[in-house]
């Protein structure tokens, strides 16, 4: 039996909190290790407890979930960071992938989804929900048609990104060099106007 995916939850408001653990709890395929109310306390627990995935919020006293997320993924390069917010608002899902979150929620998620989103960030690949991708897929006069002036070669491309796979696995796919990928995936990067390839999944889904 393939053992379960490791799950820290972090966020100020109890209920809340208390929430999300339950939830995540009712999936034999998860496990929550560890709880803590504010990003100082979910420092000290990542580091302690070495969880797979880190659901947190991202307003909290203190140090905050943005900065938290940011030293813990200096702390951990693989730890899935899954942000949970009650809030969509362009600068904050920026920052959040900015700082090394793998996936942006917000908090209307439905079990389904968080659990879902768990699964995926574990596994390596970008989980939004549908109002996060919208607002980083909106047209603006940097961004419209982008996708549209995409070679053949860079939207296949793009399109194994956006399914989570690493430039080994996309030259694989498409019988080329990790170098030639990671030239493709700049170009992409710099086309999507993204500072991260989680950002330009993102685009990419919200794109579609």
């Amino acid at each position: 039996m393939t053992a379960p995916i490791t799950i820290l939850v972090v966020d100020d408001h109890d209920l809340l909190r208390e929430g999300v653990s339950s939830c995540l709890a009712a999936f034999e395929d998860l496990e929550v290790i560890g709880e803590s109310s504010s990003g100082e306390d979910g420092l000290a627990a990542a580091a302690r407890l070495g969880p797979d995935v880190v659901v947190i919020d991202l307003i909290m006293p203190g140090i905050g979930g943005v900065e938290a997320i940011r030293q813990m993924r200096a702390a951990n390069a693989s730890i899935g960071l899954l942000a949970l917010s009650t809030f969509a608002s362009g600068d904050l899902i920026r920052e959040a992938i900015g700082a090394g979150a793998s996936g942006y929620l917000v908090k209307s998620v439905d079990t389904e989804g968080l659990a879902q989103a768990v699964r995926d960030v574990a596994a390596g690949r970008g989980s939004f929900s549908s109002d996060v991708t919208r607002v980083l897929a909106a047209p603006t006069s940097d961004t419209i048609g982008v996708a549209a002036h995409f070679t053949g070669r860079q939207a296949e491309v793009a399109d194994l990104m956006a399914a989570g796979r690493s430039n080994a696995e996309i030259a694989d796919a498409l019988n080329l060099s990790v170098f030639t990928v990671k030239n493709h995936v700049s170009n992409i990067l710099m086309k999507l106007h993204a500072q991260s390839r989680t950002e330009a999944t993102a685009i990419i889904l919200g794109g579609r």
